[in-house]
Order: C-alpha cells, then sequence, then structure tokens
C-alpha cells in the first residue's frame, strides 16, 4: 500500500470533485437556532427539503457548491473532533463576520499552504474553514 504525501497531485479516481452534502446533526427542536446561526451570521441560504424529508425536521442550507445537511438527533452529542472542513474564498472576511457576532474563531496554522480556523456552530459541532495560502 503507498500512501501520497499531503502536497502530492490525487491520483484519478472514479470520483467527482467535491461532495453533494455534509451532514451533521442537531437536538430536537433546534432548527430556528441553527437558522440564525448558519443563515444569520455565516451567510448561508436554506434550501426546501422535499416534503417527505421535511416531515423529519432538520434544516438544509448551501452556499456556492457547499451544502450542509443538518438532521434531528434524538440523543443529540455534539461533535468535537469530527468536523467538515469548508473551503472559502475570503477566510479574514469570514473571521471578521463571526467575530462581529460575538464568536471567537480559533486558529490554527498547522496546515501546510493553508489558512484555517475552527469554530463551534451553535450546538457545539465542530467547524473548519480554510483557504489556501497566498
Amino acid at each position: 500500500m503507498s500512501v501520497d504525501r499531503y502536497d502530492d497531485d490525487p491520483a484519478e479516481t472514479p470520483f467527482k470533485l467535491g461532495l453533494h452534502h455534509v451532514q451533521l446533526a442537531l437536538p430536537p427542536g433546534g432548527e430556528d437556532d441553527c437558522r440564525r446561526f448558519y443563515i444569520d451570521i455565516l451567510g448561508l441560504t436554506e434550501v426546501e427539503k422535499p416534503p417527505v424529508l421535511a416531515a423529519r425536521g432538520g434544516l438544509w442550507v448551501r452556499a456556492d457548491s457547499l451544502e450542509i445537511h443538518l438532521g434531528v438527533e434524538e440523543d443529540f452529542r455534539p461533535q468535537k473532533k469530527a468536523h467538515p472542513g469548508i473551503l472559502v474564498h475570503d477566510l479574514d472576511a469570514l473571521a471578521a463576520q463571526v467575530e462581529a457576532h460575538g464568536l471567537t474563531p480559533e486558529w490554527d496554522e498547522n496546515l501546510p499552504n493553508m489558512r484555517r480556523f475552527y469554530l463551534p456552530d451553535n450546538n457545539g459541532n465542530r467547524l473548519e474553514f480554510l483557504s489556501s495560502e497566498s
């Protein structure tokens, strides 16, 4: 088995470039709090769920090619380690935006050629925001 270095070009595979969505959990009844975080603070747009799925509760949001599905989990526990890594165009602008809402990005400089910070969502789920160093 071979292992690629982090800065190697990825091998060609049958996968498309990117993910369709990332699924995160929220506690029962937490949709409005998630709207305030994901829509009002981060600036994502709500996606109308198909009726059969809307009956389950939850919230879908998106921006550009990023889509996050927040599903109701009865025995909700926030993910402190597992997280989506979200690429953004202007990391500093996003950091300023969340700081304007009283939130504090946790900057991390340990990933080569990338700038990034972590931020918990309104439920404590860990989110990572990244951009290439310029």
